[in-house]
């Protein structure tokens, strides 16, 4: 019974080696021989057995280089080794005669021919990059080379020793567009007196490994790229099979041509991209890697260099490139820029961009890719959520309904979330419910933390003191944020809505009347994030820069449908409606940008602003709630006293009665109330109806106001003057 193993491919390609090394070595011999001096008086060589396999695994990235190519040297001490004897016919044509058999026998074939074939080598190109290589694998080679050149000094290839030494020599080998050059395989280390032909030649450290069968990234490109994980394609939502099935499609569709397509992965989303592309190269076996546009070279040398290296390492491993190319306004190349990149890289490649990158010489797609839509995340969550919450595989119904509406959430995200509540359920804690809605609220954070201020809601509706009919707009606005996914998903309403399905409001009144604290009680009671955005800031006075901030703003909140409060809009809609100059028309186009969003955002969106009457009404018609928070009258005033102070901080003698005389907004009497606490704190006393009126005081000259000392004291509650 036989029991031998077929050899291993590391096998193959070292016995193809070691037989072209043999053969080389004749060549080189029988050419040595016939320079002058040539020696006659050793015996032949046999052909070397192939040297043993280096094992199954390919070495790694991490193999960097240690230092910079140079011209090869020999030490002057050390003489080259004597001649064999002479080769006779036979032993050279047995060697070539191996070095061809083991070529055509293996299948694959070995790396050296089928590097070849790829980057379409000729024999004698073939050949040239046989005599680098084996400089690298073999000693002997340099004595070698040194003989059959007739001199010493020249102990390296060169193109001369190429030109006498192979069949079928042919000078435009060496021409920069061939390829040998083109593809940078071999270095050319030429000095300013030194003619090209007899310069040294040296095989591309890469290219030497690569032969013999090492399996890694240039070291030169891991420095600007990053690997992009495997994708898990389980649970996908229908929209993202059918997007890779298209891609996988149309590259394959190409394929045969050699011209494969650029994907450009439009859109906003570029988590989604970046896992969509994974996809499609886990689908067609092949490894992606990320390049950020910022890692680009500036340089025009240093650009093509990238280039030809990726393109080189394109056809040598299963690889596909994915260009994070930002936003025109933020990133640090042009559009123009990234496309003479893209245009040349070659290779199955993504470019993350928001809006298509214009090429010149090169094919490509556009394919649209946003967050799965709400009903696929519901089933995405039922999906994941079963082995976490459910019971017999499936868990409760309204709490996949309810994240999906709420939250705008990619695959990945999902998935990470889900596997986070699995392992604190495991520990204990909060209800699985109320952590899965916690860990949406953190992941939607990151992105608008960066562009606007989040404020922590601590205000409750038994906080609030605002007339019954103000008091019960605002419910209404919970209550519809609260509702909206019955409303507009399992009641159809949505398909009649022509504007959107945004829930916008507009706060008016005078600072300090407790509109800020209106939209704290909301969020609470809704328990989403709260972000404040000054409009002041958000307005530029450059033409398209207001519409861009705005943008980036609704882009970052539509992930958590976090409630935005747009303070300050006297900024932007306090501008003149009627046009009368092309500032005026600007205005009005920033004032309807925002309109706009507000109205398709998928969340609550209030605007906050002490001059109402400023405002056009046809804006106002546009937006669904308009509360009014009045100035508070004796009633009100004197129940915001009352609430004012924690139940902890200690109190002695206030008189809310005679507090809620005094004409101040529920701002006002907050700041009152702590900086007599502090007053008491460093009195180390109670807070006095005193403390109050002192701080009373001194808050009214803030604003401005007269303070009437006489009626303090007609009322006896004076404190210290």
């Amino acid at each position: 019974m036989n029991t031998a193993t077929a050899p291993t491919w590391q096998e193959v390609n070292s016995r193809y080696l070691a037989a072209a090394l043999a053969w080389l070595k004749i060549r080189l011999e029988r050419h040595a021989r016939q320079q002058p001096g040539g020696s006659t008086e050793v015996a032949a060589p046999s052909v070397p057995a192939p040297p043993p396999a280096t094992g199954t695994e390919p070495a790694h990235w991490w193999q960097r280089r240690s230092s910079s190519a140079v011209a090869p040297e020999t030490p002057a001490t050390q003489a080259p080794p004597p001649l064999p004897a002479p080769s006779s016919d036979d032993v050279l044509a047995r060697a070539a005669a191996e070095y061809a058999a083991a070529a055509a026998q293996t299948n694959p074939a070995p790396i050296l021919m089928r590097l070849s074939a790829l980057l379409e080598l000729s024999q004698f190109e073939r050949e040239i990059l046989l005599l680098c290589t084996a400089m690298e694998l073999d000693p002997d080679i340099a004595g070698l080379c040194e003989l059959a050149q007739g001199h010493t000094g020249h102990a390296y290839p060169t193109f001369a020793l190429a030109l006498a030494l192979f069949d079928d020599a042919a000078w435009d080998a060496l021409s920069p567009q061939n390829s040998l050059r083109y593809w940078r395989l071999i270095e050319i280390h030429q000095s300013r007196s030194q003619p090209l032909s007899v310069s040294p030649i040296r095989a591309d450290e890469r290219i030497v490994q690569f032969i013999q069968g090492m399996d890694y990234l240039d070291d030169r490109l891991a420095m600007l790229v990053s690997a992009v994980p495997a994708a898990d394609d389980g649970d996908l939502p229908p929209s993202y099979v059918v997007q890779v099935d298209t891609i996988v499609h149309r590259l394959q569709q190409a394929a045969p041509a050699g011209m494969v397509p650029l994907v450009q992965l439009a859109g906003y989303d570029s988590a989604s991209k970046a896992f969509i592309a994974a996809l499609v190269a886990r689908r067609l076996g092949v490894h992606l890697y990320r390049l950020p546009a910022e890692a680009i070279p500036a340089d025009a040398r240093e650009l093509e260099t990238l280039q030809r290296l990726w393109q080189r390492e394109s056809v040598m491993l299963p690889l596909a490139l994915y260009v994070d190319a930002p936003r025109a306004e933020t990133g640090p190349r042009t559009p123009a820029e990234l496309g003479r990149l893209l245009s040349a890289i070659g290779g199955i490649s993504f470019v993350d961009a928001a809006e298509p990158v214009p090429l010149a010489a090169r094919d490509s797609f556009v394919v649209d890719v946003d967050k799965p839509d709400t009903d696929e995340q519901e089933a995405l969550w039922n999906a994941v959520l079963g082995p976490v919450l459910g019971q017999n595989g499936s868990p409760p119904p309204a709490i996949a309904a309810q994240l999906a509406s709420q939250f705008k959430l990619g695959v990945e995200d999902i998935r990470r979330i889900a596997k986070t509540v699995a392992v604190d359920d495991a520990a204990g804690g909060a209800a699985p419910a109320e952590r899965l809605w916690d860990a949406c609220l953190e992941v939607t954070r990151p992105r608008l933390d960066q562009l606007a201020q989040r404020l922590t809601p601590k205000a409750g509706w038994d906080d609030l003191v605002l007339p019954a009919a103000e008091s019960s707009l605002l419910h209404q606005i919970a209550g519809q944020v609260d509702s909206r996914s019955q409303v507009y998903r399992s009641w159809g309403f949505a398909e009649r809505m022509s504007r959107g399905l945004g829930i916008s409001a507009l706060f008016a009144g005078e600072s300090g009347t407790g509109k800020t604290m209106a939209a704290e009680v909301i969020a609470s009671e809704l328990r989403l994030n709260l972000y404040r955005i000054d409009l002041s800031a958000v307005v530029s006075k450059y033409i398209g820069e207001t519409e861009k901030n705005l943008r980036r703003l609704f882009d970052a909140a539509e992930d958590g449908g976090a409630i935005l409060f747009f303070d300050e809009a006297d900024a932007l809609f306090g501008k003149r409606s009627e046009v009368k100059d092309s500032h005026d028309r600007y205005a009005n186009i920033e004032i309807n940008y925002l309109l706009q969003r507000m109205e398709a955002y998928r969340g609550l969106a209030i605007l906050a602003t002490n001059l109402k009457s400023a405002l056009d009404q046809a804006f106002l018609r546009r937006l669904r709630f308009i509360v009014t928070f009045p100035f508070p009258a004796y009633a009100e005033r004197k129940s915001m006293w009352e609430k004012v102070f924690p139940p902890r901080a200690p109190t002695s003698g206030l008189d809310f009665d005679a507090l809620a005389q005094l004409n101040l907004t529920g701002g006002n009497i907050h700041s009152i109330a702590l900086n007599a606490a502090f007053a008491a704190a460093r009195a180390g006393t109670p807070v006095t109806q005193a403390l109050v009126l002192d701080a009373s005081r001194t808050e009214l000259k803030k604003l401005g106001r007269t303070v009437n000392e006489l009626e303090f004291r007609r009322q006896g509650k004076l404190g210290a003057a």
